[in-house]
């Protein structure tokens, strides 16, 4: 796409200047790009999903037509600056668009980047161009202040640091409350400060780390991020060989048996509830920093030095193991710490003269110098596919040289939330470029995401991204000279470029659409070293896979970064408000590729939308079914599946990965370490995991099959719908005597009453529901199903029918309940048929359907048998000659894990409500982001 130019003509034909010569990838000469988009109004409408009130209201907003509407409505809600109602509020793409870019083209062409005003136009056109179709976008930072009267910031990761010293320490404190109050998230390591088994000067005992970590952790508490009410992004990290190792990694699981404890003496410990500020360490993703020496002695049994702060000298000595498995355990109790792999981030480290890698920003990609940032971008990958299934490698490179002189072109005109910060930035320019939609792009062509053909794709993407960025930044060095610290480590950074190359000689291809690919990899990074050697780098770092939260929204991918797809069935908004079911568009395409006929297609995917898998689909072949493999669900991903495809990627990126990998509730303690194990042997460089519903303090949920291993796939059949065939159905009526039981519920801020019968020998026989005012709509609609219901179970209908439609459903109100049991609902249906289902089916026939009481999880959790728990409440109702009544088990049970949507789709996601608009939010690597209205819980 460019070239370097040296003699061009500058501005007015004045005199040669240095610059790039920019060539067009999809605008043509003399057409601006926005007058080849057929463009459209809409109106951004917001509800509270509490009461229906309108939150955010904006009419007669434009987008391009091919935007969907949740893109639309975020971008509007999240990005569009002005106060609303008033002249100076952004109300079309274009304004946004032409406010970034603008200062991108204004600055690029004031300090030397193009070789002439027509370069520069050409920049500005293909950026406009690639922005509004979604092809690839800046994160969040740039979109909220580039061109606004804000600070110009445009990093969404930042790294500090902090000495053992108090003055040090307190402005850590207020470093990290910048950063948050603008709304980005920073790391840092605290294995500096002296341990609580060191002496100080004055001959006291230090605090240690813990003990500070609790002062960052509530002031990260008290301030809303960005002025949002979700919590503060952060990272604290402790080196393995510190002597308060052991009590870092269990602060964590400790506070969560706190929560346990406060939950059932009846304390509101929900996320966001009253009482749940009083835990401890809540804000911060915590990870330990493990060496080679300590993984070789874990390896091989052997003990490990624990070092003094100030002298290093080993001031006791741990078995390796059992330390290893204290990480495993905390890890499997509440999901932290995770692990940073030390030596293996130094060993790719390309300024390390000027010091080392200690941390990293909060979801673990962005691993560089302390005092430092890094701003993000990503590629929508799936816009590259072509009609014919083949990767448009041409002007994907194109592309990524966009994109990197874009992004270095942001650091000449960015602010910093410290001096320090700026200082470090502006020395060593770290970039972030990324992709979005792997998972998408991968069965789009017909790849398994947990396979040789699937890895050997996104290995080969990766690396020609990778090589790309750096052959780029070398020409830039070329224009406008290298990194200010690059002198001082030329030769390592050097070294690591051919780490890179070689990495790249070593991809092993598969099939013919990688093949292509990797060859233009090693073409570009080839050009890389020889540019490199000539001008040197202008970044010190180049690449990373950030989560891509709520810009991956914005382009409308079906997959956020690394990710595999969450599931085959999703929601989608409608113009005009609600929304709809609908079955991944990737599939059709997909099931194409594979060589299926339309007819076949058309039925496969009809299975799909009815059972949210593909298992026994009519038509599909077995050795098919990987392809459409997600992250969680009847045929979920293994967790080494995802280690993998990391460790493929990993070696051709100058940062690290933002992913999390799920277990299955069922997984043990030494499948954490299996997975911690591996994934230093296969040379990530970070690595975090989450073992479904380990976690009291925040809505979870639990799918059918919870307590099978992932890897299980279609061996595990969907649960058979007990039918009760009667050729001439009688009905069955109540007594006028008859035992019930009544049940005062909330769903969502919304209050009703529901009265269950029962036949004095056995089963239900009605139900009668109460919401709203005597008179209304929803109270005669409310009634007249009632009856409907009560008719049904009088003739027959058994009550696992029942559930099996009524589950689920969606529309509100929905979200928190005040049931114990019950955390959450999709719907007051939904909950509803719970109630029930938990008040009178017996346990194998609500185990097949995925429903649980909170004691029999809890037996689970215990490894005893929840059917023995059973026949224990049963025999004492039986002894006590009277119903159990609601109220008691409640105050005696643990709390339950609530089935969400996810459940009818067959698969489990662990994440909270969006404190914004109440949707649960999904997993976006380490974070969550909320699909309703774009928020997430930390990167953006």
């Amino acid at each position: 796409m460019t070239e370097t130019a040296s003699g061009s003509v500058a501005r007015g034909g004045k005199r040669p200047r240095k610059g790039l010569k920019m060539k067009r990838i999809f605008t043509k000469p003399g057409v601006h790009p926005y007058d080849e988009i057929k463009w459209e109004r809409r109106d951004v409408v917001m509800t509270n999903w509490r009461d229906g009130s309108i939150n955010f209201e904006q009419r007669g907003v434009e987008f391009p037509e091919f935007w969907s509407v949740n893109a639309a409505n975020i971008v509007t809600t999240k990005y569009f600056r002005g106060a609303v109602g008033t002249p100076q509020r952004e109300w079309s793409l274009k304004q946004l668009i032409d406010r970034v870019v603008g200062v991108y083209t204004t600055t690029g062409l004031e300090h030397g980047y193009f070789a002439s005003d027509e370069d520069a136009e050409i920049f500005d056109h293909e950026l406009k161009h690639a922005l509004a179709h979604q092809v690839f976008a800046f994160n969040s930072p740039v979109w909220f202040n580039v061109g606004t009267k804000s600070p110009q910031q445009v990093s969404a990761c930042f790294i500090l640091s902090v000495d053992d010293q108090m003055e040090s320490i307190l402005e850590w404190y207020k470093e990290e409350g910048v950063i948050f109050k603008g709304g980005s998230g920073s790391g840092v390591n605290l294995s500096r400060i002296r341990s609580s088994k060191e002496l100080l000067s004055s001959g006291g005992t230090a605090s240690g780390p813990v003990s500070f970590m609790r002062g960052a952790d509530a002031s990260a508490g008290t301030i809303k991020s960005g002025g949002a009410t979700r919590r503060a992004a952060k990272m604290v990290v402790l080196d393995v060989d510190h002597p308060d190792i052991e009590e870092f990694i269990e602060t964590k699981a400790r506070e969560e048996d706190k929560i346990r404890a406060l939950r059932d003496a009846g304390f509101d410990m929900d996320l966001g509830g009253k009482d749940i500020v009083s835990v401890q360490y809540q804000n911060a993703n915590n990870s330990v920093r493990v060496s080679d020496e300590f993984m070789r002695a874990v390896e091989k049994g052997g003990e490990f030095g624990l070092r003094a702060r100030l002298t290093g000298e080993v001031i006791e000595t741990v078995d390796a193991r059992n330390l290893f498995r204290k990480m495993a355990k905390a890890a499997w109790e509440c999901a932290d710490p995770g692990v940073q792999y030390d030596d293996t981030i130094n060993d790719w480290h390309t300024t390390p003269e000027t010091g080392r890698i200690t941390a990293s920003n909060p979801c673990s990609e962005y691993v560089h110098l302390d005092n430092s940032s890094c701003n993000l971008a990503s590629i929508n990958l799936l816009k590259f596919l072509k009609d014919d299934n083949t990767f448009n490698v041409g002007d994907f490179v194109k592309l990524t040289e966009l994109i990197i002189t874009a992004m270095d072109i942001s650091i000449v005109f960015a602010d910093f939330p410290t001096e320090k910060i700026g200082e470090t930035t502006r020395a060593y320019r770290q970039l972030g470029i990324g992709y979005a939609n792997l998972g998408a792009l991968l069965m789009a062509t017909g790849h398994a995401y947990d396979s040789d053909g699937g890895r050997a794709v996104a290995a080969a993407i990766t690396s020609l991204m990778t090589g790309v960025s750096y052959r780029r930044s070398a020409e830039l060095a070329g224009v406008v000279g290298p990194y200010d610290g690059y002198a001082r480590n030329a030769e390592p950074h050097k070294r690591v470029m051919r780490k890179h190359a070689a990495a790249n000689d070593d991809l092993r291809t598969v099939g013919t659409m990688d093949a292509k690919i990797h060859t233009e990899a090693s073409r570009q990074w080839s050009e890389c070293l020889r540019l490199g050697e000539k001008n040197g780098y202008r970044n010190a770092q180049a690449s990373l896979l950030a989560p891509t939260g709520t810009i991956g929204l914005m382009m409308d991918c079906d997959t956020t970064g690394i990710e595999p797809d969450l599931a085959l069935v999703k929601f989608k908004k409608l113009v005009g408000g609600g929304s709809m079911q609908i079955v991944n568009q990737t599939i059709p395409r997909a099931l194409r590729q594979l060589g299926y006929q339309q007819e076949q297609i058309e039925a496969i995917v009809e299975y799909i939308a009815e059972h949210s898998h593909v298992v026994d689909a009519p038509g599909l072949r077995p050795e098919h079914y990987e392809v459409f493999d997600c992250a969680m669900g009847e045929r979920a991903i293994a967790p080494m599946g995802h280690v993998r495809m990391m460790a493929a990627t990993q070696p051709f990126l100058s940062g690290a990965i933002s992913k999390t990998v799920n277990l299955p509730e069922s997984a043990t303690i030494d499948d954490i370490e299996q997975v911690y194990l591996e994934g230093w042997k296969l040379g990530l460089k970070a690595l975090a995991v989450y073992r479904d519903n380990c976690k009291v303090g925040q809505p979870l949920s639990a799918g059918d099959g919870s307590k099978k291993d992932a890897s299980a796939k279609q061996e595990d059949a969907e649960p058979e719908v007990k039918v009760i065939e009667v050729n001439r159905p009688t009905r069955r009526r109540m007594p006028n005597q008859r035992p019930s039981m009544t049940t005062r519920f909330t769903v969502g801020g919304a209050k009703g009453y529901m009265t269950a019968s029962s036949y004095p020998d056995d089963g239900l026989g009605e139900v009668f529901l109460k919401m709203s005012k005597q008179g209304s709509t929803l109270a005669g609609v409310m009634d007249a199903f009632s009856v409907a219901i009560s008719i049904g179970l009088q003739y027959g209908v058994p009550l696992e029918t029942y559930m099996s439609k009524f589950v689920n459903m969606r529309f509100e109100p929905a979200g928190m309940t005040d049931d114990p049991d019950i955390r959450m609902a999709t719907s007051v249906m939904d909950y509803i048929f719970r109630r029930l289902a938990l008040d009178h089916l017996p346990y194998d026939e609500r185990a097949a359907l995925g429903i649980f009481s909170a004691a029999e999880r809890a037996a689970q959790q215990r490894g005893e048998d929840p059917a023995a728990l059973q026949e224990t409440v049963d025999r004492e109702a039986l002894a006590q000659s009277a119903p159990i009544e609601a109220a008691q088990p409640k105050a005696e049970q643990p709390e339950v894990k609530e089935l969400t949507l996810e459940s009818h789709q067959r698969f489990t996601a662990d994440a909270p409500l969006c404190m914004t608009c109440g949707t649960k939010m999904r997993p976006a690597g380490s974070c969550y982001v909320c699909e309703g209205c774009g928020s997430t819980s930390g990167c953006s």
